[in-house]
């Protein structure tokens, strides 16, 4: 058994690491609050306007077109990588790496032919990967732009992409994330985001395929969509950025806890073992002074 300096010294040790993690705690629990809340206002509107977006670029016909829609041959891809720039939060940018490594491993004719490149929103992505793959094209420009999460700010950056894919510099973009739901419960997702997804008219057993929604447009589709498609795609490129940013938060909250209620029972077991330590000692102690009394009348 350890000597009792060595006991205290773990305690004392595992009493500051609590503290830490106390804290830690509570700063993520503070910022949770206000990430939640941004993306909870945020995500109704995105979804029903992303289900909009899909379903009008699925109508369109005849001389209406959208760039952003159109499919092509996928020569060059580009995958988004949406982690965080800390550590500390549990398995959350483990998680988020591995689904991207599903999509390296998807696109595996591209990477060996130097068509695959990985953009990263967030530094742990790039810890992961940099020593990983030799033969894909690593882009960081924008690495740390959870520093500043403005919709300005990432507007930015979706344009840049949007721009990249009308250009033909890349033929398909995906994004991995973590989608929030709460502070215990992440999901794990990659979404294309390059083209644009289009929807197919369901099909009943037995019946026609249903129709598909139709819109009125006015003033032209052509000048409607022009401001409108971009808008949209911008706007769904932020959800991406919070709603990892709120799982981060609710990930690491949740590893704090969890290393604090190891840390507490952990520090039980040693006051137990500096409490049988001293005993042995007092009564180590004391049988040699019974001893040498012994020794005496002796």
């Amino acid at each position: 058994m350890a000597n009792l300096k060595e006991v205290r010294d773990r305690i004392s040790s595992i009493k500051s690491t609590m503290q830490i993690t106390k804290a830690m705690k509570m700063v993520s629990a503070a910022k949770l609050r206000r990430a939640q809340q941004a993306i909870v206002q945020m995500r109704p509107y995105s979804i029903k306007q992303n289900e909009m977006l899909s379903n009008i670029v699925s109508n369109l016909s005849g001389d209406v077109d959208v760039e952003f829609a159109k499919e092509r041959t996928e020569n060059n891809v580009l995958i988004v990588v949406v982690t965080s720039n800390r550590g500390l939060c549990g398995a959350f940018n483990s998680f988020v790496c591995k689904e991207a490594v599903k999509l390296v491993e998807k696109y595996d004719a591209q990477r060996k032919a130097g068509n695959l490149s990985m953009m990263f929103v967030g530094k742990k992505g790039y810890d992961y990967f940099k020593n990983r793959y030799t033969d894909v094209n690593f882009l960081t420009d924008d690495m740390l732009l959870f520093n500043d999460l403005s919709f300005a700010n990432t507007a930015t950056v979706a344009q840049g992409l949007m721009n990249d894919f009308e250009g033909n510099k890349y033929d398909k973009i995906e994004v991995t994330y973590g989608e929030f739901r709460n502070a215990a419960v992440q999901y794990f997702k990659a979404e294309q985001f390059l083209p644009i997804q289009k929807v197919e008219a369901e099909e009943v057993e037995g019946e026609e395929k249903s129709e598909k929604a139709l819109f009125i447009f006015e003033p032209s589709a052509e000048e409607l969509l022009e401001h409108m498609v971009p808008s949209i795609l911008k706007t769904q490129f932020h959800k991406y950025l919070l709603d990892t940013h709120a799982s981060e938060h609710g990930a690491r909250m949740t590893a704090m806890d969890k290393a604090t209620e190891n840390a507490d029972d952990l520090l039980k077991e040693l006051k137990i073992d500096y409490n049988k330590a001293r005993q042995e000692a007092i009564t180590r102690e004391i049988s040699e002074i019974v001893g040498g009394v012994a020794a005496l009348e002796g």
